[in-house]
């Protein structure tokens, strides 16, 4: 199946690989995704769609076992503050449903932040534009096609720092 992001890669010349995976209508979790279509976590990206203060929607990438820290998202943005888009936002916004969001081939360009643990593997996954499939594809072929794009991405610290396990010894 070829999505609007599939062709954007193509347009480029970026090589990817397609992997679809059967998915429930209630499961939206990355973790999921990623056990679906053989990959750790961490190497599966789930593509959020922000806003910051000054009313600018951006995309935030983080790995699939993470959180999105948004006093980092917006430090990165160079705004006060960051906040996720609400629900019945993103479609119109990005022309892709929940699960299915990615920065190619959306219907407007938004500036993009992409995690720094981007750059650990050879090989990541983010949705191809619909949900039951992904492309994975090189991080470096990542940037490029998305540096491509009138907004391009940056690399940003942007998830949650781990918390420490168990409390404290006080």
């Amino acid at each position: 199946m070829k999505t609007n992001a599939a062709r954007f890669l193509d347009s480029l010349k970026i090589p990817y690989e397609l992997r679809e995976y059967q998915v429930a209508p209630e499961e939206f979790s990355a973790i999921v995704v990623a056990e679906k279509i053989g990959l750790p976590p961490e190497q599966v990206f789930k593509t959020l769609l922000c806003m910051t203060g000054e009313r600018e929607h951006v995309f935030a990438v983080v790995p699939g076992n993470e959180e999105l820290d948004f006093k980092k998202l917006a430090r990165a943005a160079g705004a006060r503050k960051a906040e996720m888009v609400g629900l019945k936002e993103v479609e119109p916004l990005t022309g892709y449903i929940r699960g299915g969001v990615t920065i190619f081939g959306a219907r407007k360009d938004y500036a993009a932040y992409v995690d720094e643990t981007l750059e650990l593997f050879d090989v990541i996954s983010v949705s191809a534009g619909t949900r039951g499939l992904q492309m994975l594809l090189s991080p470096e072929d990542y940037l490029r096609a998305a540096n491509a794009r009138a907004l391009g991405a940056e690399i940003a610290g942007i998830t949650k720092d781990p918390q420490p396990a168990g409390g404290s010894w006080a």
